[in-house]
């Protein structure tokens, strides 16, 4: 046996069915458009809705691991709650398993034509949505081959006696199947490949059918490590959805495992005429679909059982409009005055997200870091959602005396969300300057003490002047923005002249003059929201 064309078929196979899939998965992805992370974010307001989700974003992308980190990144982000992401990652599992189906489709002989129309598409068309169709197809195309790279290379193990005798022990030893499935997942970091190479071995005739079925079930436990390794250094809320993964697919490998015999006769019944590679997906089908089914009433209790056993005190941030009441539209002033309440608690948000950036900067702690970009994204919600509920409020009529207030009220949505937008900018050039070790003078610490107090005070008195109309308070803001410029240039020249003494390294240059830039930037848009106060449009 030539062991070297064994492993270079098997590797280089391994490699271009990866690539396969990734590269059909980011042609999905671009044809579906960014709205994915959106999908989840909205439409997940139940436990089923959240399944269903699940299962249509994970089919769209191709990775259940994928969906399931994009999950608890909204959970970490707080803009989806515990109980919506576990019916997210419900979901994940039944969608993963379209992989397994397309695998089992024997199209080998026709990979290679199938590739050509894919490179027709990507190099010949010009318009984008066509170029995405040959990214998808080049990458249906691709997995295919890599598929048969790997039969070829595996072919000759159906005559090696040592390996034989060691699917044979599989056969009778469902435990070491499930452990094998495990950890070959767990390397390969991906459901997908290690079921591709298990449908593979299935049809060169190197592996059975029962033996393969614990084998497939230990490959969803894999699968877990990489939504464990996404959940670390994350909120309480994330290390509890990850958690939900585990439990669900050791709890459903336990139970499919016990019932091997019926699963096997089950699998039998229902794909008695498919080859044995469509019988693996029927089988990956069955092992998701009956899990969820099992898991989705105990969505509750599950939720309760992860609480309990990851304990902690989830950061309080409602991420969702508190005053926005859609059956207020009916009534536009009251409307209005509940969306200017809203307006002041994304301004609230967008200030906390300026103190956080300058509270990690100073001290350098990753959750205030966390925590930042999380009201940043909150702010960036409520922008959304206070805009629409404004439009609402114009088409449903508003006096004339109130219609000017609602002009002023739009214009601020924007400055407020800018103001996040830079203290979000601020939080990154604090993680450069940590990461590549940026050292600054006491002096240079100093002044930009000075300067972002500065800022927070003049995003406060703005906020206080919109909340109470405070004309004179509008006045001090438009006094702070001046003195705010004037820190600026005068901070900025200081930098400079400090860099020419060499009293700081080459390197802080950069970032500290672009976080005094941002400051100003902050100021000019709490000045922009005084004149709103002080002389209307």
């Amino acid at each position: 046996m030539d062991w070297q064309d064994v492993l270079f078929k098997f590797v280089g196979g391994l490699g271009i069915f990866l690539f396969g899939i990734k590269y059909m998965s980011d042609g999905l992805q671009k044809t579906a458009g960014d709205k994915m992370r959106n999908l989840l974010a909205t439409y997940t307001s139940n436990p089923l809705l959240g399944v269903l989700v699940g299962i249509i974003v994970t089919i769209l992308i191709q990775t259940s691991t994928g969906t399931t980190v994009m999950a608890i990144g909204l959970i970490n982000a707080g803009l989806m709650t515990l109980r919506q992401g576990i019916g997210v990652i419900l979901g994940a599992n039944i969608g993963t398993t379209m992989t397994a189906f397309i695998v089992g489709i024997k199209i080998e002989n026709y990979a290679l034509p199938i590739i050509a129309v894919g490179a027709f598409l990507l190099f010949f068309m010009k318009k984008k949505s066509y170029q995405y169709m040959g990214q998808i197809v080049f990458g249906f195309g691709t997995l295919f081959l890599g598929l048969a790279t790997m039969g070829g290379g595996l072919k000759p193990l159906r005559e090696l006696p040592i390996f034989t005798n060691f699917m044979v022990d599989l056969s009778h030893n469902p435990v070491l199947g499930v452990i094998v499935g495990t950890v070959f997942t767990m390397i390969v970091q991906s459901s997908s490949a290690t079921i591709g190479i298990l449908q593979t071995l299935a049809d060169e005739g190197i592996i059975n059918l029962r033996a393969a079925l614990p084998v497939l079930f230990g490959d969803n436990i894999g699968t877990t490590i990489t939504a464990v390794l996404a959940a670390i250094g994350a909120t309480v809320a994330a290390k509890r959805a990850a958690l939900v993964h585990v439990i669900f697919n050791i709890t459903g490998t336990i139970l499919f495992t016990l019932a091997l015999t019926p699963v096997y006769r089950f699998v039998l019944w229902l794909g008695d005429d498919v080859n044995i590679r469509m019988q693996i997906a029927y089988a990956h089908g069955t092992f998701n679909v009956t899990n969820t089914l099992i898991f989705l009433p105990l969505v509750p209790v599950l939720a309760w059982l992860v609480t309990k056993i990851i304990p902690g005190k989830m950061q309080e941030i409602e991420f969702k409009p508190k005053f926005l009441d859609p059956r207020l539209l009916e009534t536009p002033s009251i409307a209005l005055g509940q969306a200017q309440h809203e307006i002041l608690r994304m301004g609230g948000y967008a200030r906390e997200t300026l103190q956080d950036a300058s509270n990690y900067f100073f001290t350098k702690d990753e959750k205030i870091a966390q925590l930042a970009f999380q009201k940043e994204q909150l702010v960036n919600e409520l922008d959304r959602k206070i805009t629409a509920y404004m439009v609402k409020i114009h088409q449903n009529g508003l006096p004339e005396g109130e219609s000017g207030i609602a002009s002023t009220l739009m214009q601020t949505i924007n400055d407020i969300e800018r103001i996040g937008d830079h203290a979000e900018n601020i939080v990154e050039l604090a993680e450069s300057s940590i990461a590549n070790k940026v050292d600054f003078s006491e002096d240079a610490l100093q002044d930009l003490r000075k300067m972002l107090e500065l800022t927070d005070k003049t995003v406060e008195t703005a906020l206080y002047a919109l909340e109470h109309n405070d004309k004179k308070a509008a006045t001090l803001v438009l006094e702070y923005e001046s003195e705010l410029d004037r820190m600026e240039r005068l901070y900025r020249q200081g930098h400079i002249n400090r860099l020419n003494e060499n009293l700081c390294t080459g390197n802080s240059g950069a970032i500290y003059i672009d976080i005094l830039s941002n400051l100003e930037r902050v100021g000019d848009h709490s000045k922009n929201i005084a004149q709103y106060i002080l002389y209307g449009e």
